[in-house]
């Protein structure tokens, strides 16, 4: 065994095969992003260069092993998961007014909001390129994530109707958001490898639900994590009123300190006062909401192992469930 990815222990030849292939994503990256406008290059360039883990591309490598890995269109369609998913940070960046994104000056900062929307569309643009030639069937199901990756993003601006479930509302946001790409990874690699149909939905599904796990411990960490470790603004929901699993747990009336109704009573307002947010902030991190907040995301990513348990016993199956204890760990 061989530490690979996200310092998982796999398979020796896995880790070989999948380090040689990020590498051949990588350089295809790098490629498509690149344009005749310096600008252009330079801002689509930004976040790619400042790194990232490259998730959703290893999703696709380790799901194509129940199939062919050789296939001439994995390498392509772990590229467009990526493109797509940064152009959606650049655009997230503008609507959360964030300054910092992966430890560097985020591009709507560096720049202005119009040239963060632009490069976001640019990088979709570059994406739809590379998809054109998977085949039609790739590029539905790309399709259809993305429309829900813009609905679960209205809804999250939206918020939820006065008679719905609050925590309901939330956990489809992140299913549609974040669910909804990474489950496509894994249903490009399978699919396009030729694995067999119920071998796709299996892959499928258990990455949906890796992928929820994946941003319950983002929002956990986007609280508990100081900016050093993250790479971003800690708190940066609390400060743009974005309800995430803590703070509905918070407001469901988890806990009973001294403290519990101040933290109440801050979450319900606007916290883009600096004293307010550091106050909301520290009074969260404390708050034994995070610890059912971790609860439930060891929950989501024991379904997906479950899930991936009945998958043929290979490496890549193995590897795919050391992910859940990485998405796990990830938070402390």
């Amino acid at each position: 065994m061989e530490s690979g990815p996200f310092g998982l222990s796999i398979d020796a030849a896995l880790a070989a095969d999948a380090k040689e292939r990020l590498a051949a994503v990588e350089a295809l990256l790098l490629d498509r992003v690149r344009g005749e406008d310096p600008l252009l290059s330079d801002a689509s360039k930004h976040l790619l260069e400042a790194g990232g883990k490259r998730f959703r591309p290893m999703l696709v490598l380790l799901a194509s092993h129940f199939g062919d890995p050789s296939a001439p269109g994995i390498i392509p369609a772990a590229v467009v998961v990526e493109l797509t998913h940064l152009g959606t940070l650049y655009h997230d960046d503008v609507m959360d007014e964030a300054t910092v994104r992966r430890g560097q000056q985020s591009a709507n900062s560096r720049w202005t909001n119009t040239v963060a929307i632009l490069t976001g569309d640019y990088l979709f643009a570059r994406a739809s390129d590379l998809l054109a030639d998977l085949g039609p069937d790739a590029v539905r199901i790309q399709a259809r994530a993305f429309g829900r990756l813009v609905r679960g993003q209205i809804q999250e601006t939206v918020g939820p109707r006065p008679e719905a479930d609050h925590l309901e509302h939330y956990l489809q946001v992140v299913a549609d958001k974040t669910g909804s790409l990474i489950a496509v990874s894994g249903h490009f690699g399978a699919l396009l490898a030729g694995a067999p149909p119920e071998i796709v939905r299996t892959v499928t599904s258990a990455c949906e639900k890796i992928g929820i796990a994946f941003q319950l411990s983002d929002d956990i960490l986007d609280v508990a994590s100081e900016t050093e470790e993250s790479g971003k603004t800690p708190g940066t929901d609390l400060r743009e009123g974005i309800r995430t699993l803590p703070m509905h747990h918070v407001l469901a009336g988890i806990g009973s300190g001294p403290d519990d109704a101040r933290l109440r009573e801050l979450l319900v307002q606007d916290l883009s006062d600096d004293a307010l947010h550091a106050e909301a902030l520290a009074l969260l991190r404390a708050h034994p909401a995070m610890d059912r907040a971790r609860a439930d995301l060891g929950r989501w990513a024991e379904d997906a192992r479950k899930e991936l348990l009945t998958l043929p016993a290979i490496p890549a199956r193995d590897a795919l469930t050391h992910l859940c204890d990485y998405v796990v760990s990830r938070t402390g």
